[in-house]
């Protein structure tokens, strides 16, 4: 399995087990039901499971400070979500964790360009979005505006 290392991270696509037990351990209902998609996909897809497994994202120390996930590589256009958890945001794990999956992302020559969704009044998640040099491109989905971060 990959593992990206950044410069204080260590980010890897969680396993099977890993990911029963944040469904598991999970209380809200919604993210209870993605998490269990992502793992059905995960093992439907084994073959390119990265694409559609729940990502850790630890401090080098080995503590849990987030995760992300891709929503499958939807043809050159995958979509990430991510979420750093509440007593660790503020400190800039997810810029340096999402330059380092979009990185990830294109280094996979099909894909053109990575998406995104942040709610209106989800500033922080705007401004990460933007310091990685995501863009809006004038879409409303599901969870927000939509941003994209083309190939250079």
């Amino acid at each position: 399995m990959t593992t990206l290392t950044t410069k204080r991270l260590k980010i890897y696509p969680m396993t099977c087990e890993q990911m029963k037990q944040a469904v598991s351990a999970e209380c809200d209902p919604e993210l209870r039901c993605a998490y269990s998609q992502m793992l059905e996909l995960s093992v439907q897809f084994s073959e390119s499971c990265e694409w559609y497994a729940m990502w850790r994202v630890e401090r080098l120390d080995g503590t849990a400070v987030g995760d992300f996930c891709f929503k499958g590589e939807n043809g050159g256009f995958p979509e990430v979500g991510y979420g750093i958890y509440d007593e660790y945001q503020g400190n800039g794990y997810a810029t340096e964790a999402l330059t380092a999956l979009v990185e990830w992302a294109f280094s996979h020559e099909d894909v053109k360009a990575v998406e995104a969704e942040a709610a209106a009044d989800n500033i922080p998640s705007q401004k990460v979005l933007e310091k990685c040099g995501f863009v809006k491109n004038g879409v409303i989905g599901d969870e927000g505006e939509r941003f994209t971060r083309k190939r250079s």
